[in-house]
């Protein structure tokens, strides 16, 4: 099940198709729930020693950070991480979005200065994202899905964009399990929008194993 280049670019969802998909969402919906109150109660050790890491770096900054994201429909939630930048991240983002190494509306530089030393390790194996586990509990997203964008992405967006947005976004996804930041803005897209079309309760497993190996052998994340 690998991703495939020779696959039609464009790709336009079933609105009423995907609308009417209660049974899948029923058993995607109890499979987060018990997930990710597992992962939770199972990470605990490990959340600990990245706080502690944290505060060794940093004594005065936060553990966590936590950021308005555009969800299900571009419905407005706070999304949490393991902070992995310096504090005032969001201030010194002004002078760097030029800097981007990726096309489109999304922020992404390789050697973003912004990142801390535990920052950069906690990056290089997912675990900064980690914290989004408390975020699928309460329901806001899901194990699987699209990345959840933030709001001055989402106004760069095109209407075929925002099909994207159509489900809940998810802690991974067939980007982040593949390709990551190998591909850009658009490409992103095509997987999401080719997951949306193609999503199951196999194919999110499929994805979800996937992601695993990331943690083991990271893709390439920054």
């Amino acid at each position: 099940m690998e991703y495939s280049e020779s696959k039609p670019k464009l790709i336009a969802i079933d609105m009423e198709h995907e609308q009417k998909r209660y049974v899948y969402r029923f058993f995607k919906r109890f499979f987060d729930i018990l997930a990710s109150l597992a992962g939770l109660i199972l990470l605990m050790p490990l959340f600990l020693i990245v706080a502690i890491a944290i505060k060794l770096e940093d004594p005065k900054g936060p553990i966590f950070y936590s950021q308005t994201r555009l969800g299900k429909n571009q419905a407005p939630f706070k999304m949490y991480k393991f902070r992995s930048m310096v504090v005032d991240a969001d201030r010194l983002l002004k002078k760097l979005l030029k800097q981007s190494d990726v096309n489109g509306a999304m922020f992404k530089m390789k050697n973003d200065p912004r990142v801390t030393k535990v920052g950069l390790f906690i990056r290089k194996y997912s675990i900064d994202e980690l914290p989004q586990l408390l975020n699928v509990l309460m329901g806001q997203m899901s194990l699987v899905g699209p990345r959840p964008p933030l709001s001055r992405e989402v106004a760069q967006y095109t209407d075929y964009d925002k099909q994207r947005l159509i489900v809940k976004p998810g802690c991974t996804g067939l980007w982040q399990a593949t390709k990551r930041n190998s591909v850009g803005f658009d490409e992103m897209v095509q997987l999401d929008l080719r997951y949306i079309r193609q999503r199951g309760i196999l194919f999110d497993l499929y994805i979800i194993f996937r992601t695993i190996i990331v943690f083991v052998r990271p893709n390439g994340a920054y």
